[in-house]
């Protein structure tokens, strides 16, 4: 069997790779894709073939695509969480540095100065003093959101002596072991702006944390605190960090979005986002990504997806194996195994597993599937998408 795999971006080729010329035509000019493969592109409102199986993003962040419609059509969507995590934690642990010591505004008085070097030497004695900064060790890092990018950035701040805080009501048990014991854990956000000198944000843009650090928290947080957001710009109340700064009330804010509002101000570092801009991030990124709609396409296994569980299971030689996207709704199961006895297939072995509304089932059966069978699944109340494998 082929798959076709349609790109929206320039995907790395170490990803494309791992997609075997024989098994797969992967293009941007493909009308009946398998599965779709992109990077910052947008999808919303972008209407989709009805080929498509599976939607991949190589990168963390999936705001660019329309997550609600995809899974109403039994639509996974993958991301690569911790592909990027090493290009942004050194990114982040710059923005430390370069708040730390007001490196930006010290390069750029510099760079401005002319004259001889006597001239010079005399106004850098007379100037330096104005960027005067403070060490890390000793101070105290408040990391928000400890997935792959916050536990480096935490465990990296660690390592430079600085005492490290840690809020994730969330976090995977994965993600856990991976964190230093060190990295004190907080259960309250604004506890612990109130105890932090730098805070740094690692959350995905969902509607839950849009605005997170708005006017209410920047209004807790120490005077002499600096913000750091490598995440996503709408966390962040941009408005509400102008306000806190020309009051006063901040220290300063360094983020990966330049805004109009943020732009050209004092004691704001804005960056390109930046944050994955790397040959060996966009190399992870697009390398997991394809691994994860290889698996998809050919075993039915769901890895990394944002709207459906985890699911893996072992193929038994001689069987088929049924892919079935569910709402999670009682008796789905039941009501598919009827069918199948009705077929007269056996089970060989079966997976359910659920994520919220959504559920998704892996059924192998000894012997074939008929071609009558998909259709009469497909027509049970609450299956949103099925295939045979």
């Amino acid at each position: 069997m082929t798959f076709q795999i349609k790109t929206l971006n320039a995907i790395s080729k170490v990803g494309l790779n791992r997609l075997p010329e024989d098994t797969y035509v992967v293009g941007n000019d493909l009308d009946s894709p398998d599965a779709i493969l992109l990077r910052s592109a947008s999808l919303h409102g972008v209407e989709i073939p009805g080929s498509v199986l599976a939607v991949a993003r190589a990168g963390a962040g999936t705001n660019n695509i329309p997550i609600a419609e995809y899974s109403a059509l039994g639509i996974p969507v993958f991301n690569t969480p911790g592909a990027n995590a090493n290009a942004v934690k050194e990114l982040v642990v710059a923005a430390i540095f370069l708040a730390a010591r007001n490196i930006i505004p010290a390069a750029s008085f510099a760079h401005r100065l002319d004259g001889d070097a006597a001239s010079m030497d005399k106004a850098v004695e007379a100037g330096k003093k104005q960027f005067v900064g403070f060490e890390l060790p000793g101070r105290t890092l408040g990391v928000v959101g400890l997935g792959a990018i916050g536990v480096e950035v935490a465990n990296a701040a660690v390592g430079l002596g600085m005492k490290v805080m840690g809020f994730d009501p969330a976090i995977t048990v994965e993600h856990a072991w991976n964190l230093s014991s060190k990295v004190e854990r907080v259960t309250n956000l604004d506890a612990m702006l109130k105890r932090a000198d730098i805070v740094t944000v690692h959350v995905p843009l969902v509607d839950a944390t849009k605005g997170l650090i708005g006017a209410a928290q920047l209004g807790v947080m120490r005077k002499s605190a600096v913000l750091v957001n490598f995440a996503r710009g709408p966390i962040v109340d941009g408005a509400a960090v102008v306000e806190a700064l020309e009051s006063g009330s901040l220290r300063g804010y360094v983020c990966d979005f330049p805004t109009p509002e943020l732009n050209k101000r004092p004691n704001v570092v804005t960056l390109p986002h930046l944050g994955a801009s790397t040959n060996e991030a966009e190399e992870n990124c697009a390398y997991m990504a394809a691994e994860e709609l290889k698996a998809y396409l050919e075993d039915g296994t769901i890895k990394n997806s944002v709207n459906f569980p985890e699911a893996e299971l072992a193929r038994v030689a001689g069987t088929q194996r049924l892919a079935i996207a569910n709402s999670n709704v009682p008796n789905m199961v039941g009501q598919i195994s009827t069918l199948l006895a009705d077929a007269g297939l056996n089970i060989s072995d079966l997976l359910n597993k659920s994520r919220g509304e959504l559920a998704y089932t892996l059924v192998d059966v000894d012997g074939e599937v008929p071609a009558s069978l998909v259709p009469k699944i497909k027509s049970i109340h609450g299956v949103l998408s099925a295939r045979v494998i």
